[in-house]
């Protein structure tokens, strides 16, 4: 397994602020069906589990926080209220997880439930930006990390592990979407939460 820093660090430097679109759950709920069930595996040398309250779904990797002025923001958030008022509230199933290239993680099912709201987030940052920014990812697949790859960790071990261990697929719903500033220190990641955006009928 490789570093996962290592393969962000020259799009994303350490310590910088980017705008991120989330799907979250609460850090109990993930603590409890996730986190406890795998520590065993994700507290293994040369990997960095992800904390409870940093657990995330990703939508979208936005702009550096410095570099979007308030305007750009405001019209950008306008967009994606707009949007989610005609998105249903969805059903992300998480299955169990498995070794990745650079992270311990659990894919998302069915990656089309939730593929409009990554496109109303591209659409929404690209118009109040002007296209100033690459879309990341290219293209959506959700999946939630539970331990990072910092160092030299054999897969083989973690496998054999996996093989007789861990919860099987878990089921969350998902009712809004999160604006966060994201950054991390080339062992976490880590988000301030910014503000929800309702999916239509939620609320």
């Amino acid at each position: 397994m490789r570093d996962f820093f290592s393969t962000v660090i020259h799009r994303w430097p350490e310590g910088r602020r980017d705008y991120h679109w989330h799907l979250l759950a609460s850090p109990e709920w993930a603590e409890e069906t996730l986190f406890e069930p795998y520590r065993e595996l994700t507290h293994r040398p040369g990997l960095a589990p992800v904390r409870p309250e940093n657990f995330h779904v990703t939508v979208l990797h936005g702009p550096p926080v410095e570099e979007m002025s308030e305007r750009e923001i405001t019209d950008m958030v306008d967009e994606v209220r707009a949007g989610c008022a005609w998105i249903a509230p969805l059903e992300l199933t998480l299955s169990r997880a498995t070794v990745g290239s650079v992270a311990i993680e659990c894919a998302g099912q069915p990656g089309a439930a939730s593929r409009p709201l990554w496109e109303l987030t591209v659409a929404a940052t690209t118009k109040a930006t002007g296209g100033r920014y690459e879309a990341l990812p290219a293209a959506h697949y959700p999946h939630a990390s539970l331990a990072y790859g910092v160092g030299d960790v054999e897969r083989l071990p973690m496998t054999v592990w996996l093989s007789d261990h861990g919860p099987g697929p878990v089921t969350v719903r998902v009712d809004q979407i999160s604006l966060v500033s994201q950054w991390h220190d080339r062992r976490e990641i880590m988000f301030e939460r910014i503000l929800d955006v309702p999916l239509g009928g939620s609320r």
